[in-house]
């Protein structure tokens, strides 16, 4: 799987039978229970959220929502959220925050939705507003990038203590083909796009992005989903272990510094 290039490596992040949010909360949960809506505008099934036990405690889950069906797709936006998904999120990561739960989010989306209604409802301010609230959480709190995490749509739910990804996700500012479409006016360029743009887990390993990866089965998580979500499992339960012993105010003081000093182990050009 190391010898992979990034162009296959986003393949695979985008395979529609990789485990989805809904996987996750069965293979990793107990006791799931859904919260709806944002008491603002609306319910959006892009995202998913509620509260759980996890390993016998408990925590707020909250993950972008894609299908494995044409049907299911249609369903959720094919996992592509509305300002009323960032608002719930938001509203349970208050709420985590009042009961002093961690927070665990699962990162799968090519982006939010950018329609004329959903800037129209404040899809930017919602994004923007999360960031801000999220940087404050005096709870751990711990991202998983399980798939694509395009854009401010994934980063909007990644202002993480720790940022996970699984060893095929992809995490980057937009798709390749945006990318490419941008700098070459040529959509056909995103392979070679992919490369440039250090997406992969291993490329944002390396510049400090991303604190662990996560191993895969042979073929990639689709492939053997109960081994993949067991590896979720291991990585995330040691991970949640070494915050809890950490105060609010540290958790939030090591976050906020956490992403303040972000792109500094990126090479430097020397002056001429």
């Amino acid at each position: 799987m190391n010898q992979l290039t990034a162009a296959e490596r986003v393949a695979i992040a985008r395979n529609p039978q990789r485990p989805n949010i809904t996987d996750l909360i069965d293979g990793l949960f107990t006791d799931f229970f859904e919260q709806k809506g944002d008491r603002l505008c609306g319910e959006d099934a892009a995202i998913l959220g509620g509260v759980a036990s996890y390993h016998g405690q408990s925590v707020t889950v909250i993950g972008t929502r894609k299908g494995k069906t044409l049907e299911e797709n249609l369903q959720c936006n094919f996992g592509m959220p509305n300002p009323e998904g960032y608002r719930k999120a938001l509203r349970l990561m208050r709420q985590a925050e009042k009961f002093r739960r961690p927070v665990l989010t699962f990162i799968d989306t090519s982006g939010a939705y950018p329609g004329l209604e959903a800037e129209a409802r404040g899809q930017g301010e919602a994004i923007a507003r999360n960031l801000l609230e999220m940087s404050r959480l005096t709870v751990p709190v711990i991202a998983v990038v399980t798939g694509e995490g395009n854009s401010g749509g994934a980063l909007a739910l990644g202002v993480a203590n720790r940022v996970l990804m699984l060893e095929n996700a992809v995490y980057a500012i937009l798709s390749p083909e945006g990318f490419a479409s941008i700098l070459w006016k040529d959509a056909g360029r995103s392979a070679e796009a992919c490369e440039l743009m250090k997406l992969t887990a291993p490329d944002l390993m390396r510049l400090g992005v991303i604190d662990d990866i996560i191993p895969e089965p042979e073929g990639g998580a689709h492939t053997a989903p109960v081994q993949a979500i067991r590896q979720i499992d291991r990585c995330l339960r040691r991970h949640l272990a070494a915050l809890s012993k950490e105060s609010g105010a540290a958790l939030a003081a090591a976050r906020y510094q956490k992403f303040r000093k972000m792109g500094a182990a990126a090479p430097q050009k020397e002056e001429p």
